[in-house]
């Protein structure tokens, strides 16, 4: 029989916090200067009229309009127009 107990279970558990990645305001919904359009890991989606890549690689809105995805030499972009 084993004198220690089995350890490290715990420990290989991450505890981390989910990070709520992904679109948060579709094709042709209303959006304000500020706004949070999409929030991503790299530059999957690029950036068009009207929208900023922040630090974080998270696209935000210059403009109040409409948001529109398109695609521009084979890759998304989000614009608001």
């Amino acid at each position: 029989m084993s004198k220690k107990k089995a350890a490290g279970k715990l420990k290989q558990q991450k505890r981390t916090q989910p990070k709520y990645l992904g679109v948060k305001l579709h094709d042709r919904e209303s959006v304000s200067p500020g706004m949070i359009i999409v929030r991503q890991r790299g530059t999957k989606l690029g950036a068009g009229k009207n929208v900023k890549v922040g630090r974080d690689h998270t696209l935000y809105s210059l403009a109040k309009g409409k948001v529109k995805f398109e695609k521009r030499m084979g890759k998304t972009q989000v614009s608001v127009v």
